[in-house]
């Protein structure tokens, strides 16, 4: 048998050397290798363009308008499409996440635009332009991005075409000593930091005006008008604080009825999957509005806000150690009370820049995260160790939604297969959810495709925080003794006033007016008897 055997795997083994010879199996393949073309040089400047994108289309806009004024040539790209996931899954590898097809793609669908469309050759777009993206670290393919995009532009026909890493951790490398064109200097930081701020300002007054306007669009026209006017702000270096108040006289502009009763969801889950506004999580923002909800989104802000705690949060651990450690982030060699107070002053420099510009715009009553807090509640449920994704802060988020009753749903996005937030969406936030079953909390997983049976979900989630709104609404006019008629009787600039808002109790933000109602009585010399007289 041990002979027979042995023939037969001979046969075998001449048979496969026999096909492999046939399909040109047996030659040596060379392996691709990324060459990393990330050169930019200042002789170049003048002749380059900056394409970047992946933010909001308001942060893309101020920002671009930001880069310009500081004598960049830039151009950000379109919101990612269907289109853009297309081209992604035909250049790109199997097994990639929704963010890095819809981003590669993006890039890819720009390119061949300008090849087909605009009618350059691959020569000039690889010589005259370059695309900046950001890298990651933890369990997260989104540290893999730059070499997916390099392979996949090279299958698309743009091989050379340069993508520039900028890694929060280490800047922004040269592969060599000549002077690099994109200086990541305090005038590139400061600018880059006013558009994340101002357009996380522009983007939460829209969110709150937008459910509640009179006439449908028109808070959509003001925004587009308050970001022309602010690009032209920073691109011609223009006062950016005369800009903010023109742009506040301009959403003043918009009517609205904040006696409609809404339930306001809060977006939460993956950075690209909560921030995109486009095909990429199904349009979210736009059909949660379309079916009656009011949005409250992830500010930029705190992201960067989560970034200084993290350094003053490992800061203090390694203080702990025995001995200083050698390690990049390491203390050796190094101040930690140095570090610890220049963290903290990063910390109150953003916090009050975004409140200045706030105020001058009239986003009135916005708390940002306090990132203390946030890690306190959620790390008796997720590490604050752990910093895949947004680390804590999904769980610290969801508790803190329910406890303060900041809103009425939270829905958590993240793309199929994403490893850090599905672990924490589907895993511990399931445990969260039991011990606060007042939660109304909805994991949603984006594909590219799927939509109907994603908007059908939270349909159904929707129907219940839409009742729970109602129950604050009621509520509040009970304990204040009125009725819905009685309300929408009082017309003052709390109620007509787009930029108006009352505090804090609930989260249905009709609720919360009611909840004021005796300091509109006040403000506006109104008198209850009156009211029940009129009606």
């Amino acid at each position: 048998m041990d002979k027979v055997a042995e023939k037969f795997e001979k046969e075998l083994l001449r048979y496969r050397e026999e096909q492999e010879e046939k399909l040109g199996l047996n030659e040596t393949k060379k392996q691709w290798f990324d060459p990393v073309p990330r050169q930019f040089f200042a002789k170049d400047k003048a002749s380059t363009t900056i394409l970047f994108g992946g933010l909001t289309m308001a942060h893309d806009y101020l920002v671009a308008g930001g880069l310009k004024g500081i004598g960049y040539n830039v151009a950000h790209l379109d919101c990612p499409d269907t289109d853009a996931l297309r081209l992604g899954k035909e250049f790109g590898n199997r097994g990639q996440c929704n963010p890095t097809y819809f981003t590669v793609g993006n890039l890819i669908k720009h390119l061949t635009y300008l090849r087909d469309v605009e009618g350059k050759t691959k020569e000039e777009i690889v010589k005259s332009y370059l695309f900046v993206t950001s890298g990651s670290c933890g369990p997260c393919r989104f540290g893999t991005y730059v070499t997916e995009y390099r392979k996949a532009l090279r299958d698309a026909g743009f091989d050379g075409f340069r993508v520039l890493l900028f890694q929060q951790q280490s800047g922004l490398k040269q592969a060599t000593g000549e002077e690099s064109a994109l200086k990541l200097d305090s005038a590139f930081f400061i600018t880059f930091l006013k558009g994340v701020l101002i357009g996380d300002v522009l983007n939460a007054i829209g969110y709150r005006i937008r459910p509640y306007e009179v006439i449908e669009g028109s808070t959509n026209e003001a925004l587009e008008r308050c970001k022309k006017m602010l690009f032209d702000a920073f691109s011609e270096r223009k006062s950016i604080i005369k800009t903010l108040y023109r742009c506040r006289r301009e959403l003043a502009t918009v009517k609205v009825n904040r006696t409609l009763v809404k339930p306001k969801v809060s977006i939460i889950g993956e950075f690209w999957a909560m921030t995109t506004e486009g095909d990429g999580n199904y349009q979210l923002q736009k059909f949660l509005e379309s079916e009656g909800a009011e949005v409250e989104v992830q500010s930029l802000t705190a992201w960067i806000l989560f970034l200084i705690w993290e350094g003053r949060y490992d800061t203090k651990k390694r203080m702990a150690l025995r001995n200083d450690d050698e390690g990049r982030f390491g203390l050796k060699g190094k101040n930690p009370v140095k570090r610890l107070a220049m963290l903290k002053l990063a910390d109150f420099t953003v916090r009050t820049w975004f409140q200045a510009y706030a105020k001058i715009m009239g986003l009135h009553d916005y708390h940002l995260p306090d990132m203390d807090q946030v890690a306190e509640v959620a790390n008796e449920h997720y590490n604050n160790q752990l910093r895949g994704g947004e680390g804590h802060m999904e769980v610290g988020k969801l508790i803190l939604n329910v406890v303060k009753k900041k809103v009425n749903m939270t829905i958590s996005v993240k793309p199929f297969g994403c490893m850090p937030s599905s672990g924490v969406s589907d895993g511990v936030q399931s445990l969260i959810t039991e011990r606060y079953p007042e939660a109304i909390f909805l994991p949603i997983e984006t594909t590219g495709d799927g939509a109907v049976n994603v908007y059908s979900r939270i349909q159904m989630m929707l129907f219940k925080a839409k009742q729970a709104a109602q129950k604050e609404f009621k509520d509040a006019l009970s304990k204040k003794g009125l009725s819905e008629e009685m309300l929408r009787s009082l017309e003052t600039s709390k109620t007509t006033h787009p930029l108006a808002t009352c505090n804090h109790v609930v989260g249905c933000t009709a609720a919360n007016m009611v909840y004021g109602v005796n300091k509109l009585f006040k403000r506006f010399s109104f008198k209850k008897s009156k009211l029940e007289g009129a009606n």
